[in-house]
């Protein structure tokens, strides 16, 4: 086999455009709009990112209630962070005003 005689073999533009399916033409108007995904994940990546990281966080409950600690995990509704020196909490995510990196 002579590895100087290769040669790359790559489809003209032409084939690629008659390959191409033309868009089907509506009749009632414009096309629909594609509605956006229910769930973008971004949630659940900065979660995991934190837990890895063994970030520490500061979580600030609706009533004013302040938490610091380590989240070890998280499900739909809860998360549960670990604390030094006190108990560590399940919190309900719908009681959260807000959290940040202590």
């Amino acid at each position: 086999m002579d590895p100087a005689n290769r040669r790359l073999i790559r489809p003209s533009i032409n084939e690629v455009k008659e390959q191409r399916a033309p868009a089907p033409i509506r009749k009632d108007g414009p096309p629909k709009k594609v509605l956006p995904p229910d769930q973008t994940n971004a949630e659940n990546f900065y979660y995991l990112k934190q837990m890895q990281a063994k970030t520490r966080m500061t979580i600030v409950l609706k009533d004013g209630e302040t938490l610091k600690g380590v989240i070890e995990w998280y499900d739909k509704t809860c998360l549960k962070v670990n604390r030094d020196g006190e108990p560590n909490l399940l919190v309900y995510k719908s009681n959260i005003k807000y959290m940040y990196k202590a």
